[in-house]
């Protein structure tokens, strides 16, 4: 691990969450998350991942599946993948077969990342699983199920994933607490923090993934991510506004209201109440918002703080020339 990383120095990557606008629709989100993609791309993003969500009438990132191959097919080379798959939702068989299939389409370009959350509500998980008995067992047995459906080809076995079997698709445990920061580094896999809405236990996490992490044949080493948001603008006022869209969304999420996101706004004050804005305020601690020259700052306090291997950014901005260029902006500090 080097002892002081710089941005110009780690990979930088992008979570879209394939947000739906207000007076927009869903097919009108896919295309623009495809010319994200597309540009991310060519401005030398790592990779691309979605995030599973259900029933949230300002995400359609539900089928995520459908949509990795979406992205995966209208670009080059860039990375695709889950940000993550939520396992309790699906049969590892499943998701070896749906991930087998990626891997035989886009030969090298896709990851799997595995949630233990459902990404949703009870009501809505039971209506996906239509069974919520199990236990705190279930989730590492169903990684390591998932990890003998992709492994080596079995010639015994009398249930495999065709295609799966021997495609060894890169797996990656995602978490906002410790307990699969414990997991990944006791499986060998590399590990990413949701530091996006969860910035509470991230040093923990890290520190227990790195102090515990056994070598395995996909990593011989603790790789960790920490998911950030980033708003860049051309100006520190112009950031501010454009972040109102990313506050309204949390504060959708601190009530519990299913809206599309909404435009910026002027101020926030008539919209939250304190206790909502410092609640706000605490779900979003590592979000970089401003110029280049305020989030380079930022962004290198936070390097030299946890030393983490990879950047990956959402974005919620409204308007989608302006998430382009915030994500171009970024890219731009990272050659500097």
């Amino acid at each position: 691990m080097s002892s002081n990383k710089k941005l110009s120095e780690i990979p930088l990557s992008v979570l879209d969450l394939v947000p739906i606008l207000e007076g927009k629709t869903a097919s009108d989100s896919f295309k623009t998350s495809l010319d994200l993609a597309r540009h991310v791309e060519e401005w030398g993003y790592k990779r691309y991942w979605l995030a599973e969500h259900h029933n949230m009438p300002g995400i359609a990132s539900s089928a995520t599946v459908l949509l990795i191959g979406h992205i995966a097919g209208g670009t080059k080379s860039i990375r695709v993948g889950s940000g993550g798959i939520m396992l309790p939702n699906h049969a590892p068989l499943v998701v070896a077969e749906q991930f087998g299939t990626l891997e035989s389409l886009f030969p090298g370009r896709i990851d799997l990342g595995l949630g233990r959350a459902p990404g949703t509500d009870g009501l809505t998980a039971m209506a996906l699983r239509r069974d919520l008995r199990g236990d705190v067992d279930d989730f590492p047995k169903n990684v390591q199920e998932l990890q003998y459906y992709l492994g080596p080809v079995d010639p015994t076995a009398r249930v495999r994933a065709i295609p799966g079997q021997g495609l060894e698709v890169p797996m990656w445990l995602l978490g906002s607490s410790t307990y699969s920061a414990q997991l990944a580094a006791m499986l060998g896999l590399p590990f990413a923090f949701a530091s996006h809405f969860a910035p509470a236990a991230l040093q923990a996490a890290l520190k227990i993934y790195r102090d515990t992490f056994q070598p395995s044949e996909q990593l011989k080493e603790p790789y960790a991510i920490a998911c950030v948001n980033g708003v860049a603008a051309n100006s520190d006022a112009e950031a501010e506004k454009l972040a109102t869209t990313l506050y309204q969304a949390f504060l959708n999420v601190i009530r519990g209201t299913g809206n599309p996101q909404q435009p910026p706004v002027e101020s926030m004050e008539d919209l939250w109440s304190p206790s909502e804005k410092y609640a706000v305020q605490q779900m979003l601690r590592y979000t970089f918002i401003g110029s280049p020259a305020t989030v380079k700052e930022e962004i290198s306090a936070f390097l030299e703080e946890t030393q983490v291997d990879e950047l990956m950014f959402a974005s919620h901005i409204y308007d989608h020339q302006a998430r382009l260029r915030s994500y171009e902006l970024l890219a731009e500090l990272a050659k500097k």
